[in-house]
């Protein structure tokens, strides 16, 4: 996945200092979910014979140390040569996943979720198979928007590039987060993240990991627009077809979430 090219700038920059700061450097790589796919693989990888599985970005550029991070970084800037025009299309992905990231952040805090770090990280990546879709299907973005128009109680957003490319961006998501070692629950929520109307209908009790991961993903990319950005409408329908489900399933009402919604975009988070 290509990064972006402004974090690029900015890392090249913080790794010339005397003392490259490992912070800054965690700062700006978990801005841009290739770079943190490519960061989260190395470090999960079978090399570190870790435990448990890391989904800190922090984490991992403390475990890596800064001369492999910056060792990473130049590979992927050889790799991440783009043109202008696929770069002008990817901003759209590249400013709702970090919008949508801290979004996240913001709300798995609010509402007392315990997984703060999983949550940043679900929000990052969600959408990480829309630029290898891109890559793939030159048109991807029409298909993405009309995906988003059909969106609904009928109709998923998937359904949609199923029936006219025979993927999707969620599948595609699934198998590059698990390309990236992340934890397995993390990677089946990229996969759900537009199954989300069957998730919350399922009463089944062994799903409750999926759905707070979940809960609070569809809650943010309502909040962020991801129906306007990604999907040029002017209607969020999926929400419109989950909000009671996913309302319900937090505790919150209808004006407790409003509340919310405008904090967030007072605090610039979303």
């Amino acid at each position: 996945m290509p990064p972006q090219p402004q974090i690029m700038v900015d890392l090249q920059m913080e790794q010339v200092m005397p003392n490259p700061d490992l912070k800054t450097i965690a700062k700006l790589i978990s801005q841009d979910p290739g770079l943190s796919g490519a960061l989260l693989k190395i470090v999960n990888s079978p090399y570190f014979g870790l435990a448990n599985k890391v989904s800190s970005i922090q984490r991992a550029v403390n475990l890596l140390g800064s001369r492999s991070v910056i060792n990473m970084i130049n590979a992927l800037s050889i790799r991440g040569e783009m043109s202008d025009e696929t770069i002008v299309t990817l901003n759209r992905f590249w400013d709702t996943a970090q919008d949508v990231a801290m979004t996240c952040l913001t709300l798995a805090k609010r509402i007392g979720c315990e997984a703060v770090d999983e949550a940043y990280t679900l929000g990052l990546f969600h959408n990480c198979g829309i630029p290898l879709m891109l890559k793939r299907f030159p048109q991807y973005m029409t298909v993405l928007e009309e995906a988003y128009f059909s969106a609904g109680a009928e109709w998923r957003v998937v359904d949609t590039e199923n029936r006219l490319l025979n993927t999707n961006h969620a599948v595609v998501g699934y198998f590059t987060a698990k390309s990236w070692n992340l934890p397995l629950h993390l990677c089946e929520a990229i996969a759900n993240h537009h199954n989300a109307l069957a998730v919350f209908t399922d009463d089944n009790g062994k799903d409750a990991q999926l759905k707070n991961l979940l809960a609070i993903l569809k809650m943010a990319e309502h909040i962020c627009g991801c129906f306007q950005v990604l999907g040029n409408q002017e209607q969020d329908h999926e929400w419109a077809s989950i909000r009671h489900l996913v309302l319900d399933y937090v505790g919150l009402s209808d004006y407790d979430f409003q509340t919310l919604k405008e904090t967030i975009h007072d605090l610039g988070a979303g």
